[in-house]
């Protein structure tokens, strides 16, 4: 058959994203991935420099994503599908254009971990995230905050008219890079090719991380293979030290399973090496990934035996179905670094994607002899120089537009930022019509300087804090009703350039202008940075009454402000005034899994210790649980010495 791009749709249970929350993200995401300056000074002298290179400030202008819940019903999520006679890929729009299944026909072997439902956990860098297939890691140390965003996708020519190519693209906010993904399926072939191109459009050098990651199916006899030696690990003790591979501290690492708890391997490829990883089962057969040697870095990522790990792998899909590890392929050699981009540069590469079959004999013996027998299979399946030829090819299509209509649509941002600054991007159309009513505020303060407003009775929505657009709130003139929205945005603006002392001093404006509580909010915030827990908690007090009195549509905003003025509360030991502050939840929001917990932190805080155990007894789910979070371990032995259940065990490192 010929190769065929087409719609079609997945049905399986789902758990609803619910409402972003409303407030804006100032400060920098709880992310598990970081090494202090004592620790980066004995790292290698290029990685400590990328190690320490521009780290993200805040998620903005992303929204956090913290709506979703743990129950689910039957959805239909929309996927395109891009199949030739042997291979068939499932892409998820969507979902951040993540290919959900790969599936070899002539063997019938599904080649990467499907999960079998949709359920965010807390693992993106702005929140909600969800596990399986290959998912494409841009923007900043973490998963990407388009983890559970639509992305553009068209079809364009293939080189040499050979099969089809799918193209999904984006712009990437966090960083302010366009990408696009390019999934090129050529006619009778085994793998599926990936272009994938970074710009950097701006009129200055941007940091640039990008990590393809790879859920492969983990049995206790599936060894993930790749060339080398050493690995840097990093567990969550928060260390990254350079190890042997795969035995060190007594056990065969290149078993997921032979790892107690998670963990990630950075595996040290040689410079001159081919980039490749494989993992596979008992009978020498899985997936293979390779790509052109832009792409240098390689992993494995292990959630292990332990009981903290295999809570997580139950937590992120259905009990009862199989487990898994990730194998992943990345531009640095670990995933602590950015990389710098220069100002009208690119980033492009090509990774190719395919079964493999080796002889379980060798692949499951000594190292050595595994790494070089799994690579000679590869050079018989793709050969090396077929994988730089087939970049070579694909590059000649890279600026390609579109054939045809758009078969799925992302956000308009890029068109917002092209209608800005006027960027030509080929093959990456980012048009007006992609404009959105979310753009529409920010267009206004382009075309006529005035500032952004809310719709009455609705929070102030996000703001766009690049340096070009705080130079535009910078130069705005409100009305008088609106200067207090516009000092909102610009001290946020302000805050996430570093200028602290200065936004400060706009939000106090645009709470004597009467934008109240957001900007009440955002005072809470920096007073909390700075120490000040007495007025931190004073301004979350005085934000949540001015949110009762307002006449606004609290939706979301109430819970997310509750959330963080209790945790201001107990951290200026008034406990009594956080339980005042959960009291004002309505009953859907009260009976959620994090806020159960807050529950028992206030009782314990009171010294309600038996109180606090009963929120435990019974039982509730955090839904939003951040990965490496240790708080139900804290409260629990907080109030009690007994052992901590099952149920509340996602420790990731040993006690």
């Amino acid at each position: 058959m010929a190769t065929t791009v087409r719609r079609s749709t997945v049905t399986l249970p789902v758990a609803p994203l619910g409402a972003d929350n409303p407030l804006p993200a100032l400060l920098p995401p709880e992310e598990a991935h970081t090494l202090s300056r004592e620790e980066r000074a004995l790292l290698p002298e290029e990685m400590a420099r990328q190690v320490g290179y521009e780290p993200l400030r805040s998620v903005l202008p992303e929204p956090v994503r913290d709506g979703y819940g743990r129950e689910r019903g039957n959805g239909v999520l929309d996927t395109l599908v891009i199949e030739n006679a042997r291979l068939r890929a499932e892409v998820l729009p969507g979902s951040g254009g993540r290919v959900r299944s790969l599936f070899h026909k002539p063997t019938g072997r599904e080649l990467l971990y499907v999960n079998p439902v949709f359920q965010p956990a807390n693992f993106a860098l702005n929140g909600a995230w969800y596990s399986g297939g290959i998912e494409w890691n841009i923007g900043a140390t973490g998963h990407t905050a388009l983890s559970c965003a639509p992305l553009h996708a068209a079809e364009v020519p293939a080189p040499e008219n050979d099969g089809a190519v799918l193209r999904l693209w984006e712009w990437e906010r966090l960083r302010d890079t366009p990408f696009q993904v390019d999934l090129w399926l050529p006619e009778d072939s085994d793998f599926l090719h990936v272009g994938v191109r970074i710009r950097n459009p701006n009129h200055r050098r941007v940091p640039v991380y990008w990590w393809s990651n790879i859920a492969v199916p983990e049995e206790p006899s599936t060894r993930v293979v790749a060339p080398a030696e050493e690995t840097w690990y990093f567990a969550y003790e928060r260390a990254l030290r350079r190890v042997p591979f795969p035995r060190f501290d007594g056990a065969d690492r290149s078993y997921p399973l032979g790892s107690v708890f998670p963990a990630d391997y950075f595996h040290e490829v040689p410079e001159d090496s081919r980039k490749w990883i494989a993992s596979l089962d008992e009978r020498g057969s899985g997936l293979v990934q390779t790509s052109t040697d832009v792409l240098r870095g390689r992993k494995l990522f292990v959630w292990g035996s332990g009981p903290g790990g295999r809570r997580w792998q139950r937590w992120l899909t259905e009990p009862g179905t199989g487990g898994y590890a990730e194998i992943q392929a990345g531009l640095a050699r670990t995933q602590l670094e950015h990389v710098p981009l220069d100002a009208g540069e690119e980033f492009a590469w090509l990774e190719s994607y395919g079964p493999l079959s080796t002889d379980p004999s060798r692949v499951h013996a000594d190292w050595s002899g595994a790494v070089a027998h799994t690579e000679r299979r590869l050079e018989e399946a793709l050969p090396r120089a077929a994988v730089d030829e087939a970049y070579g090819r694909w590059r000649r299509i890279a600026d390609a537009e579109p054939a045809g209509g758009r078969l799925a649509f992302g956000s308009g941002w890029g068109a917002l930022e092209v209608e800005r600054a006027g960027y030509s991007l080929p093959g990456t159309p980012f048009a007006p019509e992609d404009l959105g009513p979310e753009q529409q505020p920010w267009l206004r303060l382009l075309r006529a300087g005035e500032p952004p407003e809310p719709e009455p009775g609705e929070p102030p929505g996000g703001t766009l804090v690049s340096p070009e657009w705080r130079e535009l709130l910078e130069s705005a003139q409100g009305t008088a009703s609106g200067r207090a929205w516009l000092d909102h945005h610009l001290g946020v603006a302000q805050w996430h350039a570093g200028d602290r002392s200065q936004a400060v001093r706009s939000w106090e404006r645009a709470a004597r202008a009467g934008a109240g509580w957001p900007a009440l909010r955002c005072l809470a915030v920096a007073a909390s940075v700075e120490g000040d827990a007495s007025r931190a908690a004073d301004r979350y007090g005085a934000a949540l009454a001015d949110l009762r009195s307002a006449a606004v549509h609290t939706g979301a905003a109430l819970p997310a402000l509750v959330r963080e003025a209790v945790a201001a509360l107990l951290a200026a030991g008034r406990p009594a005034e956080a339980e005042e502050a959960l009291a004002e939840l309505p009953p859907a929001a009260a009976s959620r899994g994090r806020f159960r917990l807050l529950h028992a932190q206030v009782a314990a805080a009171r010294g309600r210790n038996a109180a606090a155990l009963a929120v435990f007894e019974d039982g509730f789910e955090v839904d939003d649980l951040r990965e490496g979070e240790e708080v139900l371990g804290e409260v629990w032995s907080a109030v009690t010495d007994r052992p901590l259940p099952d149920a509340y065990d996602f420790r990731m490192r040993p006690g």
